[in-house]
């Protein structure tokens, strides 16, 4: 049952409290979060992170603050400070670890049973589990369950960044790698006017084109029924959270042979990944009603666009140890993707696509309109009717996908060298959620699913691994014919 805070007439008057954001009130209930995984070279010490995040982590407003119900305000959330003890949230699980006979095992069935617990909306949004458990890819983990309206993942990711320091030198931040930009030529012409003013036309058809589609979706526009769409009407959702780590160069290799983006690449081997798995579960179909039956499917998702300008880690770190502002929290719009489940010969057809669909994506302002269509029905129609249009969106897509860039280099979290980092939002009454994270040279590809939906999750992640693989073979050998050539 939802819990909620409500605050008496007499503390409105002594505390300060702040309304939450248009994509925080969204993402307001108890059952929205963000489940991330740190994989450590060592084994953790909890009391170094116990006084590590004394000194940074609580300084984060949203970490020092309750939501708390405002009955003056028809009943809208806000945030409150509070007075915090960083050990209440802290949780060292006493394990019997020699006798645990499959830690990768063990570790993904912890992971999904907090995932499957509403969070406690009466302290802090945030709980920390400390593991020192040896796995695969790690010597021991933290596992950090993080209420959505704290924070979407870029904001996540750059907290985290501001709390490490580099490996190689234990004092330093790491910096920040902006996306190089191309020098523009400063000239002015005829032809100059023509192009600015044919690509302004460009973009004000494809907005009205995609807030078109955007507002269909919302009204009755569903996908088409399929075994990866969960039921939007069904209250109880059985979380299974998996994750699966992949070499960044492989991806590097199709983008830089294909002259696209990271993403473009992530998105049509997720693509290539859903076309496999579908394709199995059509039985007592021949291929060729297979291929129909996919050609016919309407299947799109629900992205994530980050909305703000990079974000100066310094100014974060010192948020932290100062005091000082520094924008932050929920600052993402939505763009409703349609991905292309087809039975491809060309595997390199569904990266191609995925650019495609992307670059229209771009030309348009979608996920501008989708954050102020948020803040409008805030304002005017109260946080209940945002909510409903969030489960709408979410309702009526099969899937929800983001990608977050991660450290360049190797960083360590109060002296613990990280290996890796997971994660996954679990958002909406979909399914489905694929969230990719980048670490150095390795790209962790995370679901999130509804096991009475989708009960087979890791044959779901072999397929779009090897679906990578695949592309990768394609591009490889496209590259050998034009040496050739």
């Amino acid at each position: 049952m939802e819990k909620k805070n409500f605050l008496e007439r007499d503390d409105l008057e002594t505390m300060s409290m702040e309304p939450l954001s248009p994509m925080s009130q969204m993402l307001s209930s108890p059952n929205l979060f963000i489940v991330i995984t740190f994989g450590f070279k060592t084994k953790c010490n909890p009391s170094t992170f116990v006084e590590g995040f004394k000194t940074t982590l609580i300084n984060a407003p949203r970490f020092s603050s309750k939501m708390v119900i405002n009955y003056k305000k028809n009943g809208e959330p806000v945030w409150i400070p509070v007075s915090i003890r960083v050990e209440d949230h802290v949780t060292v699980p006493d394990l019997d670890y020699p006798n645990i006979e499959n830690p990768d095992q063990f570790l993904e069935d912890y992971t999904s049973r907090i995932a499957n617990i509403p969070m406690d909306m009466s302290k802090p949004l945030w709980e920390l589990h400390l593991l020192n458990i040896k796995t695969s890819n790690a010597e021991s983990v933290l596992l950090a369950k993080i209420h959505h309206s704290v924070g979407d993942g870029m904001s996540l990711m750059s907290l985290l960044l501001a709390c490490s320091r580099k490996t190689s030198d234990p004092s330093a931040l790491i910096s920040n790698s902006p996306a190089t930009k191309k020098p523009v030529k400063s000239m002015i012409s005829a032809w100059w006017l023509i192009a600015g003013l044919w690509f302004m036309i460009r973009v004000t058809f494809t907005t009205l084109v995609e807030f078109f589609k955007l507002m269909l979706t919302t009204c009755f526009l569903r996908d088409t029924e399929n075994p990866l769409m969960g039921n939007p009407e069904d209250g109880t959702q059985s979380w299974k959270v998996i994750h699966r780590i992949i070499s960044f160069d492989d991806v590097k290799l199709v983008k830089n042979t294909m002259n696209m983006k990271v993403n473009d690449v992530l998105l049509g081997m997720t693509q290539a990944g859903l076309s496999r798995y579908l394709t199995t579960k059509y039985d007592g179909y021949t291929m060729a009603q297979k291929k129909k039956i996919l050609e016919k499917i309407r299947f799109r998702g629900a992205v994530a666009i980050n909305l703000r300008p990079a974000t100066n880690i310094e100014d974060l770190a010192n948020m932290m140890t100062k005091g000082s502002k520094c924008r932050w929290g929920n600052f993402i719009g939505t763009i409703i993707f349609p991905l292309w489940i087809k039975s491809e010969n060309d595997p390199l057809e569904y990266v191609r696509r995925a650019k495609a669909t992307m670059d229209r994506k771009k030309i348009s302002l979608e996920a501008f309109l989708f954050y102020g269509i948020i803040k409008f029905t805030l304002n005017f129609l109260g946080g209940k009717s945002v909510e409903a249009f969030g489960k709408r969106i979410f309702g009526n897509t099969s899937l929800a996908f983001s990608n977050v860039k991660g450290p360049d280099e190797e960083i360590s979290l109060f002296g613990h060298p990280i290996s890796y980092v997971a994660g996954s939002a679990l958002v909406g009454s979909q399914a489905l959620n694929i969230h990719f994270i980048s670490y150095v040279n390795k790209i962790i590809i995370n679901l999130a699913v509804d096991t009475t939906t989708i009960p087979d999750p890791h044959q779901l992640c072999d397929e779009i691994v090897e679906a990578l693989k695949i592309i990768k073979s394609a591009v490889q050998e496209k590259r050998s014919h034009n040496m050739e050539v």
